[in-house]
């Protein structure tokens, strides 16, 4: 068999799929994929492939998300979960620091034992971009966050390429999939109950050469692998379903920098404002939102103490808070914000939009708010100025 390498292809059954998991455990790899469990399919450690969700599709929609068990769904045929890279590689609550009072004083703890590394499998298109935008925030702005650093140099990703999407998708309107993207180790493509599996880094060809099914595809067999998410794609743009599911969302982005900057008044936040509960879920299960804070912990006795940095969000009141009074008062002021920096503020900081279309913030929005219904209907009434929100 010819030698695993950058941009070759393999084919992989599950045993295969199960050796490149026991490959990656004995390297020292915490393995970590999708589960069902409560209700969701969500990324929790993995023993076998026994703990894929084989079987499953998750129904979603604006404020809805709902498992069906079908036999002839694939191992990857959900799409995605409440979690996402982030939730590992910048975790919610992370101790950086920590303080014990001795001898009258106070003497930092030697820093902790480093995290083995990580590995994940089942990254969607969506999930490898909103990487990208992370490592630009951490790494690539001038100020290096050396926590996620550790972690990002380690991480080892078995991406999916999608052949299936939830009515919340819109990651082909963003341009970031349903085909994985460049930041894979391996990726891999579903057909016919086998994995087509291209390899993305001398990383994974290593780890590929150490499992004995690998077979090479055929030039044919790889061109078929790559119409899958293609397809996919083609359906979504034209917005046709999948059998009696609704069909996919889309958000025309041309201007879209210029067109919510132009409109800080628009009555369209008031409305939108009139059903956000301001309840941060779109910006916890959102893949890249980064704001943190950091805060002082204490135990009972007051001898010691942890720094730790927590997930923030601008839909809070406090987030915005200066000299005693939050910037942004009101719940229309917050999702203005949320929404211009998202999708315009983050073009300027960092040269992309922060949204990879993949739809977590609809789905889990208690209200079912539609980001990319807001913003159409503010391009649909472009101009249209009353009292700004207040």
């Amino acid at each position: 068999m010819t030698s695993p390498h950058t941009g070759s292809w393999h084919w992989l059954d599950a045993h295969g799929l199960q050796a490149v998991i026991d490959v990656l455990r004995a390297d020292g790899h915490r393995v970590v994929g999708p589960r069902v469990a409560d209700g969701a399919i969500v990324i929790r450690d993995l023993d076998s492939i026994a703990d894929l969700p084989t079987g499953w599709l998750d129904e979603q929609d604006g404020g809805s998300y709902r498992l069906r068990h079908d036999p002839a769904a694939g191992t990857f045929d959900h799409v995605v979960g409440p979690h996402s890279l982030k939730n590992f590689l910048f975790p919610a609550r992370e101790t950086i620091a920590s303080f014990t009072r001795q001898d009258g004083g106070w003497q930092q703890a030697p820093a902790a034992e480093p995290e083995p590394p990580l590995a994940v499998l089942g990254v969607r298109g969506c999930d490898l971009a909103a990487l990208a935008v992370q490592d630009r925030v951490f790494l690539g702005s001038g100020y290096v966050d050396a926590a996620y650093q550790a972690r990002r140099e380690r991480l080892f990703v078995v991406a999916v390429n999608c052949r299936r999407a939830a009515a919340t998708c819109f990651c082909h309107s963003m341009g970031c999939g349903p085909a994985a993207g460049a930041g894979f180790d391996l990726a891999l493509t579903e057909i016919d109950g086998r994995f087509a599996c291209e390899v993305g880094s001398d990383r994974g060809a290593g780890v590929l050469a150490r499992v004995p099914t690998a077979a090479l595809l055929t030039p044919a067999e790889i061109d078929a692998a790559r119409r899958v998410p293609r397809d996919l794609e083609q359906r979504m743009h034209d917005r046709r379903p999948d059998a009696g599911a609704p069909a996919p969302r889309s958000l025309d982005t041309h201007g879209i920098r210029d067109l919510l900057m132009a409109n800080p008044d628009h009555p369209r936040w008031d409305e939108v404002a009139s059903r956000c509960l301001s309840c941060t879920n779109c910006t916890l299960v959102c893949p890249t939102c980064f704001c943190a804070s950091v805060q002082e912990v204490a135990d009972l006795s007051g001898d010691h103490v942890d720094r730790e940095r927590h997930w923030a969000s601008c839909f809070s009141l406090d987030h915005s808070r200066m000299h005693g009074q939050p910037v942004r008062s009101t719940t229309a002021s917050r999702y203005r914000q949320w929404a211009t920096h998202k999708f315009a503020g983050w073009i300027d900081q960092f040269g992309t939009s922060g949204c990879t279309g993949c739809g977590r913030c609809i789905t889990w929005c208690p209200v079912g708010i539609d980001v990319t219904a807001e913003i159409a209907a503010i391009r649909a009434t472009d101009g249209v100025v009353t009292e700004p929100p207040r």
